[in-house]
């Protein structure tokens, strides 16, 4: 079947795809969890979707594809897979069907476009009458409601900002259900749940993942196999997913939805609670909390029970059967109080250990911003039990990515998904299933296995590794010059075609201002444009160059002679300020672990290879990596860095590195 599909694709066979295929098969067939690292042009798409297609077809269920970024999905559902379901057709008993699922809050709400409740009017209600670009996204929204066949935000073109789309949307807590909305008929995210039950492969993303993992409720339909592209950034969205924040406007959301409909003495008392909080925050310091300070503990102590007494005076969650206006007014009251109360309950919990080593979960203050008030936050240190229990309890999970081999072995991956010791003895065999099912009573039970299928990229011969070993190490002022002087006079030699990674925005500002009138070809910036017009004018003209920071290192796909220089200006280690690192850091080296390599230095390794990975896009890419930073060689971590980077032919000669661009610019 995939020589089917890459013979009517038009494109070639090539041995890391078939490896990877094959094990993917094996993964499913023997109910085992796989984790592969395949590299940029190995075809990973297809070599999971004709496994994944080919069991949901003979299982007659479904496979959930789950991704991080919308460009990706939208790669699946608008060329992968309707492609590979036209040339599988004859292959199979039937032709592939797959569907896009995306969050609740992703589709326009029928009932509440047409009911019109208010929602955080302080934050902004407005007519949509006013001259303003949000009243002007209203009006947008109200004309494309009368029109659209889908509801989907993203078919929303331009878009709209949140503000204006929360006028026209609910999330999974706030729907009123099917049954009892009255535009439940026609409810566009039914319809796309409902779509999403009748085909072979559903499309999704980590968040949604996550969301049917750890509610009660399920989102995804029924299915045994899950396939994880992406997986890299798994951890990370999902704990985005399980962080709750609470603030002065949380709060004053759930006042105003419960003040109309319980009595005003009970929701003062929430609304007085929610201004001490607020007077509280103006004066905390940002950053971590390691202690909760008293004052704030009977602030937030007061606030959970005064949420829980509005909850109470709304009486039972299932009234108001025969008022859908009425009940979607106390719904919103209901998903808002809970919201509050579970927070401020959890904040306060995450300081009831004994010890560092008892410590779960991470409390921190974001400062105020000319968009938002200070805002409390709380996460999880790890995730890796949750999704242990919730995500590879029961059903097989397929993880792959470019980037999951973190210093030559998946050991830091699978301890961030909670997975135990890979299977020692590699994929199962029948000969041992029958045993092997027999342990399947506990979820960890199911082994795993990690596989590197390689990259069909030639790297020592095709890129250059050039670590800059005579600069000076990096410090806190900014761009020394002598890394100004550096990135001059490799740029010049590359003629243009430089993508500049920056660990920061101020650094890749700071470099752009004090280059761009130096160096002889248009340089960008991130900021200047929107990201992918920017990228788009990287890409069209090769003496062009690109500086940007965290969104270019993953998201920049620009194969052919506009790319021959990737300048990374240090080792993108997370800011030591940063309160959920630095806790978790610490709770590991409370643990007896070393918490600066378990998390800053794999935080960093990940970060290195995505951005290294920009050079080869295509088997013609040649050119150099360039890294300023001298720790990549000199220090004792180094060699763990330098293992999960491409295997490139490495140099520290200045000379020889702007003689190779010089010639690449000439061929």
């Amino acid at each position: 079947m995939l020589s089917a599909a890459v013979t009517a694709l038009g494109g070639a066979e090539r041995p890391g795809q078939v490896k990877m295929a094959q094990a993917v098969r094996h993964a499913i067939e023997h109910d085992e969890h796989l984790a592969v690292q395949a590299g940029t042009g190995t075809g990973k798409s297809l070599a999971y979707l004709v496994p994944a297609l080919r069991h949901a077809i003979e299982s007659d269920g479904a496979v959930v594809v789950s991704t991080a970024t919308i460009a990706l999905q939208r790669q699946l559902v608008d060329r992968d897979l309707p492609r590979l379901a036209q040339a599988l057709a004859d292959h199979l008993p039937h032709e592939p069907q797959f569907a896009i699922l995306k969050g609740r809050r992703n589709y326009l709400c029928r009932h509440k476009a047409v009911a019109g409740w208010a929602d955080d009017e302080e934050e902004g209600l407005f007519d949509p009458r006013d001259i303003s670009a949000t009243g002007r996204m209203v009006q947008r929204i109200q004309e494309w409601a009368e029109e659209t066949e889908t509801g989907d935000r993203d078919e929303l073109v331009p878009g709209v900002n949140e503000q204006a789309w929360r006028q026209f949307s609910v999330s999974a807590r706030e729907c009123l259900g099917a049954q009892r909305c009255p535009s439940g008929a026609e409810c566009f995210a039914e319809r796309a749940r409902e779509r999403a039950g009748q085909v072979d492969v559903v499309v999704t993303n980590h968040a949604l993942l996550a969301i049917d993992a750890m509610e009660d409720f399920a989102v995804l339909p029924d299915h045994d196999v899950v396939v994880v592209d992406e997986a890299h950034e798994l951890a990370d969205r999902v704990t985005a997913v399980v962080t709750d924040e609470l603030s002065e406007v949380s709060v004053a959301t759930a006042v105003r939805r419960v003040g109309r409909l319980i009595e005003q003495a009970v929701a003062d008392r929430l609304q007085e609670a929610g201004e001490d909080l607020k007077a509280l925050l103006a004066v905390a310091p940002p950053g971590r909390l390691d202690t909760l300070p008293e004052v704030l503990g009977v602030t937030l102590a007061v606030i959970r029970d005064a949420a829980f007494a509005c909850v109470t005076a709304l009486g039972p969650r299932g009234a108001d059967r025969d008022d859908p206006e009425r009940a979607g007014l106390r719904k919103a009251a209901f998903t808002a109080l809970d919201e509050v109360h579970d927070t401020a309950a959890r904040i306060l919990e995450a300081f009831g250990g004994d010890s560092e080593v008892d410590r779960a979960e991470v409390v921190w203050l974001d400062a105020a911003t000319d968009r938002r008030p200070a805002v409390l936050r709380v996460a999880p240190l790890a995730v890796g039990g949750m999704l242990r229990e919730k995500l590879f309890g029961d059903r097989t999970v397929i993880l792959t990515s470019a980037t999951l081999a973190l210093g030559g072995t998946f050991d830091d991956m699978a301890r961030q998904w909670g997975l135990g010791p890979a299977n020692p003895d590699g994929p199962r065999t029948e000969d041992t299933k029958e045993t092997e099912d027999a342990k399947k009573d506990a979820p960890q039970s199911r082994g795993w296995t990690g596989l590197d299928v390689g990259s069909p990229f030639d790297h020592p011969r095709s890129g250059i590794l050039y670590i800059a070993r005579h600069l000076p190490q990096p410090g806190r002022d900014g761009l020394p010059q002598a890394y100004l002087d550096e990135i001059a006079e490799l740029i010049e030699a590359a003629g243009g075609r430089t993508l500049g990674l920056f660990s920061s925005m101020r650094a890749a500002k700071a470099a752009t201002e004090a280059l761009r009138d130096r160096i002889g070809v248009p340089l960008l910036c991130q900021g200047d444009d929107s990201t992918s017009l920017l990228v788009q004018r990287f890409a069209d003209d090769p003496a062009t160059c690109l500086f940007g920071t965290l969104s270019l290192w993953q998201g920049v796909d620009v194969p052919g002679p506009s790319l021959s220089l990737v300048i990374i200006d240090r080792i993108p280690f997370p800011r030591p300020d940063d309160p959920l690192t630095s806790a978790r850091q610490r709770h590991i080296a409370a643990k007896g672990g070393n918490g600066f390599m378990t998390v800053a230095a794999t935080h960093a390794a990940l970060l290195l290879a995505q951005g290294a990975g920009r050079l080869l896009r295509s088997q013609s890419d040649k050119g150099v990596v360039a890294v300023l930073d001298p720790r990549l060689a000199t220090a004792r971590y180094s060699t763990f860095l330098r293992a999960t980077l491409p295997p490139f032919w490495t140099t520290d000669n200045p000379q020889k590195v702007r003689a190779a661009l010089r010639r690449l610019t000439t061929t």
